[in-house]
């Protein structure tokens, strides 16, 4: 019974979230399922030849990759196991100059914001300048009611959880707490805010309802 009631609440938020991110600009649009977003984005994206991925678990859990594999598209993925460092790095910059770049958020407001935290800063790059369209997919647990509390989650759940699963030697990898470090390994380096589309990037974002990634 509670389960029925808390995925009512989430549709409650993603509305009114789809409806700002409309306001400020997007394409936005929500779908229920991993499965359904992956169909919705094939749809929107299937012209262009050439896809960068972000450092995203949020992607890779809705099986676009595997889709856009199977249909002949370039691939830029830095995350290939067999890249050297200069590879890793090659790719990360061919990302800004691709068709297509597919990512996620860190935390989306319901007032139609969108927050996102950086240790190298590829990922904020490419999804504010540079490929012709940026798909933004984010989980209904990253969906907040503001931007403030945007910033908190990032500190609060998202770093903490991201330093850990990536193994970085970080306090807050140990504590899963922000202490606001000096880690050679910190992970949060660069906050962009989307407040509004920026003038020359084509944004669509996905709300899915289903908790996706950290």
């Amino acid at each position: 019974m509670e389960d029925r009631y808390r995925r009512w609440l989430d549709r409650k938020l993603t509305d009114r979230c789809v409806q700002n991110l409309k306001r400020n600009g997007f394409d936005a649009r929500s779908a229920a399922t991993p499965q359904a977003a992956c169909r919705d984005i094939l749809a929107m994206i299937s012209e262009f030849e050439t896809f960068g991925i972000g450092g995203s678990e949020t992607i890779r859990q809705i099986g676009i990759i595997e889709e856009l594999h199977g249909m002949g598209k370039s691939i830029l993925d830095h995350w290939r196991p067999e890249l050297s460092p200069d590879e890793v790095q090659a790719v990360r910059l061919e990302q800004s100059r691709c068709d297509c770049f597919l990512c996620s958020a860190n935390a989306v407001s319901a007032r139609g914001e969108i927050v996102n935290v950086d240790g190298i800063g590829n990922r904020v790059a490419a999804m504010t300048f540079g490929p012709r369209k940026v798909v933004i997919v984010a989980g209904v647990n990253k969906i907040v009611p503001d931007l403030d509390q945007a910033l908190q989650r990032v500190r609060q759940i998202a770093g903490p959880m991201r330093a850990k699963s990536l193994g970085m030697d970080t306090p807050c990898a140990e504590t899963g707490a922000c202490a606001d470090c000096h880690s050679p390994q910190r992970i949060c380096r660069i906050t962009t805010i989307l407040h509004r589309r920026p003038m020359l990037t084509d944004i669509a974002v996905v709300l899915v309802g289903a908790d996706l990634g950290f």
